[in-house]
């Protein structure tokens, strides 16, 4: 009796990931597209990681900031895609709510990380080019590691709150999730709860996590701006201009995506808006990532050269 009971219980807490294709022709060449974005960024985000961690020239600030940046990258699309593609294939669209609580707070956890990873990579750029000789002591190797730590730890903590929350709610009636994935906005309209708290626990940290960096970074780039305009040479000012638009590109994609998403109330959430750009910054952006930063970076091209030996041979 108690296993029948147990075995209900368990079947009852599942929740239904409705996802995001059915299995119409159109819709299969979507979800193999994705596949091949998948594949594309998990490959692109593991080569910047080994590449940095291999070669010696690139153990400097920015580029142990660019390699947990594509480390991020890798766990996010890993922690949305591969669910989906199993509910795909299989059918079988529920998830427990252990596994929901685990992909709450892997995806929460990453998207906070990230917010402070780009934040503190804008300061390494602002130091990098406006103090120049002073950046080895701004920027020294202890500071650049306490700054990735701290967005690990940061990101973590919000994911624990946000995971806890969710999980204590009550939920009722068909317990589908209108998205591909666990998503605190769309598990708070199954709530049978009061969430207006949370909602504006959610709004707070958004503020602390999104718009306080957004302003950190766009002050940054002001100062490199002016700075960058006051070079004598147009080579310089052509490499600075090149790396700070990269970093400006991704900024403008990830925080414009995730405030979208997160920052509005959650009357006013349209479910298949929420779909598409849910998955614009969870499956595109870690593939653009190593496309903008990192591949087309002189110094990581070298790296992946000598790594296939390629180097040599030209010599």
């Amino acid at each position: 009796m108690l296993m029948i009971q147990w075995n209900n219980w368990t079947r009852n807490s599942d929740f239904i990931l409705l996802g995001l294709f059915d299995h119409s022709p159109l819709h299969t060449f979507f979800f193999s597209l994705i596949l091949g974005i998948f594949f594309m960024a998990f490959i692109g985000n593991s080569m910047m990681v080994i590449l940095i961690y291999l070669d010696a020239h690139l153990h400097t600030p920015m580029y142990i900031l660019l390699s947990q940046l594509s480390l991020m990258d890798l766990m996010l699309i890993s922690t949305t895609v591969p669910q989906m593609a199993f509910n795909f294939l299989s059918g079988n669209k529920s998830i427990s709510m252990a596994g929901c609580g685990l992909q709450i707070f892997f995806y929460v956890s990453l998207l906070g990380s990230e917010c402070f990873l780009l934040t503190a990579m804008a300061y390494d750029r602002y130091v990098a080019i406006c103090y120049p000789l002073r950046y080895p002591i701004l920027m020294s190797h202890k500071i650049c590691s306490l700054m990735a730590a701290s967005s690990w730890i940061l990101g973590s903590l919000d994911g624990i709150i946000d995971v806890a929350a969710a999980l204590s709610f009550s939920y009722c009636g068909t317990r589908e999730i209108p998205q591909f994935f666990c998503d605190i906005p769309a598990l708070m309209t199954l709530s049978c709860s009061d969430t207006l708290i949370f909602e504006k626990i959610i709004f707070f940290c958004c503020v602390i996590m999104l718009i306080f960096p957004v302003v950190i970074i766009i002050a940054s780039y002001i100062r490199v701006i002016f700075a960058v305009l006051n070079m004598g040479s147009s080579e310089s000012r052509h490499k600075a201009f090149t790396t700070c638009s990269s970093h400006l590109m991704v900024v403008g994609i990830y925080y414009g995506a995730a405030m979208f998403i997160y920052m509005r109330p959650s009357s006013s959430h349209s479910p298949n808006q929420d779909k598409i750009v849910s998955a614009f910054y969870t499956i595109l952006t870690p593939l653009l990532n190593p496309l903008i930063y990192s591949f087309c970076n002189k110094e990581v091209a070298r790296a992946f050269m000598k790594l296939l030996g390629m180097d040599k041979a030209a010599g």
